[in-house]
């Protein structure tokens, strides 16, 4: 069986040459998932226009595993679409970050559109007012206006059963925790890195589209499409708001793609 992902990098995003390396040990993985752009990632592109495209023709995606050397472009596609989520929600912006998103473009496509508007709020808001928008939306005092976990977005409350059947799917996988990361494995932040680690053989072998697909449907589709839909929402949302709509946009195009 295959799956056509109507998703195709018309030309391969600036962004993968930081995004397909793996940073210092860092959030989620056995080894050790990636620190999103690290020092030596963000040299490689200082001057480079990061464009994502998302038009063009279908694109077929085996159920084979596949190295992480030959991830196809959309595949990548995918792979860099998580990782720039992930990033995003994991901690509040910093420096580099945001001058990474006022480089990116997007196509004419809506998700291109968004990509575009994110660029856009990056070259608008200031460093200090990121972090506190960041800080309202998901720290606050006690807790931020969103809680980014999948265990309260399903039963209302924190550490319940869907955290256990995470860590029950992770185990086999090759996904745990690392040391240093004191949230929850069903954080909006680590699903992402795990759904790009699948995709790209992160954790060990690349998984096939059917791992993939499993994975989704019982980890990530069952509620972040909510939550993105919440941020985008939230009227204290500026700099984030476009976050959300990428987040919501895309994970529709993964539920369409995967019931295909």
């Amino acid at each position: 069986m295959q799956l056509i992902f109507q998703l195709m990098s018309v030309s391969v995003p600036r962004i993968a040459i930081a995004m397909n390396r793996k940073g210092p040990a860092c959030g989620f993985g056995r080894p050790k998932a990636w620190l999103f752009f690290s020092k030596s990632e963000l040299d490689c592109f200082e001057g480079r226009k990061v464009v994502f495209s998302f038009l063009g023709r279908s694109h077929v995606l085996n159920q084979q595993a596949i190295s992480i050397d030959s991830v196809d472009e959309a595949d990548q596609l995918r792979v860099n679409i998580y990782k720039l989520l992930a990033r995003l929600l994991r901690e509040p912006p910093d420096a580099p970050l945001l001058s990474i998103l006022t480089q990116m473009t997007g196509d004419d496509s809506e998700l291109g559109q968004a990509i575009s508007d994110l660029s856009k709020a990056a070259s608008e808001t200031g460093l200090a007012a990121s972090r506190d928008e960041y800080d309202v939306l998901f720290i606050g005092l006690g807790r931020g206006i969103l809680t980014p976990f999948g265990s309260y977005y399903l039963t209302g409350f924190m550490h319940e059963k869907p955290l256990a059947r995470l860590r029950d799917d992770m185990r086999p996988l090759g996904i745990a925790r690392s040391d240093d990361v004191k949230d929850p494995e069903d954080h909006v932040a680590a699903l992402m890195e795990m759904m790009a680690g699948l995709i790209e053989g992160s954790f060990g072998a690349a998984q096939s589209v059917t791992v993939q697909k499993s994975f989704f449907d019982r980890h990530v589709g069952s509620w972040t499409p909510h939550f993105f839909k919440d941020l985008e929402a939230c009227p204290s949302a500026r700099f984030f708001r476009p976050v959300g709509r990428i987040g919501r946009l895309f994970m529709a195009i993964e539920q369409g793609a995967f019931e295909m």
